[in-house]
């Protein structure tokens, strides 16, 4: 895989517990929600942050060997197949999924913990909005538009905006914890020091895992 590899830079919480039959994903309700919390941002940081957001490369991975293609396309297939339920559409859990991968490689996050995050988030619910005001699958904060980007709110909804926001978001939240993802789920969450959505989100991510990924 050709990715630049970065070091980036930092919803509305939905818990949702997960119950694999049948080779697909039952999601039951979800229970609370919580929002990240703007902090003021150092110039060096904003600076990183922004220009990680900024650049809009389409999301189509590449791959320097035919075993790790190989290793993709399986890891779709299984991931498509667990999505089934929640997006009908072979085409629309293909550009998801594809997107999602893309993303968390790109910001150096492991994939199965951005699925997991959005699950227990936004239930893949591209339109989700909390009470709070986070938007899209990784319930992104409108603030983080104008700290960022242009002060477009609307774009959270764009799959690849939402999803880019959300995993440069993440990223920036675990370097700041040092590397600690259980902290930087709580900060992702407004709730650092809470155990309910780490665990929520770990819990899922074992759900999501699978080697290829």
């Amino acid at each position: 895989m050709k990715l630049v590899r970065r070091k980036l830079l930092g919803g509305a919480l939905s818990l949702a517990p997960l119950m694999i039959g049948s080779g697909a994903l039952f999601f039951q309700a979800p229970s609370w929600a919580g929002a990240q919390i703007e902090e003021p941002l150092i110039d060096s940081v904003r600076t990183a942050l922004s220009s990680a957001i900024a650049n809009h490369a389409p999301p189509v991975p590449e791959f320097s060997d035919t075993e790790s293609r190989l290793r993709y396309l399986r890891w779709l297939g299984t991931m498509s197949e667990r999505l089934a339920r929640k997006k009908s559409d072979w085409n629309t859990r293909k550009e998801f999924l594809q997107t999602v991968w893309y993303e968390a490689k790109r910001a150096g996050l492991d994939v199965s913990l951005v699925l997991g995050l959005i699950q227990v988030e936004s239930n893949f619910r591209k339109f989700a909005v909390s009470s709070v005001g986070a938007r899209g699958y990784m319930q992104v904060m409108p603030f983080w538009t104008r700290v960022l980007g242009d002060g477009d709110a609307g774009k959270l909804f764009h799959l690849q905006t939402n999803l880019r926001f959300g995993c440069v978001i993440l990223r920036h939240y675990i370097d700041r914890e040092r590397g600690d993802v259980f902290m930087a789920l709580g900060r992702y969450n407004g709730s650092r020091g809470k155990p309910q959505y780490p665990k929520a989100v770990l819990g899922a991510q074992k759900l999501w895992a699978h080697q290829a990924a």
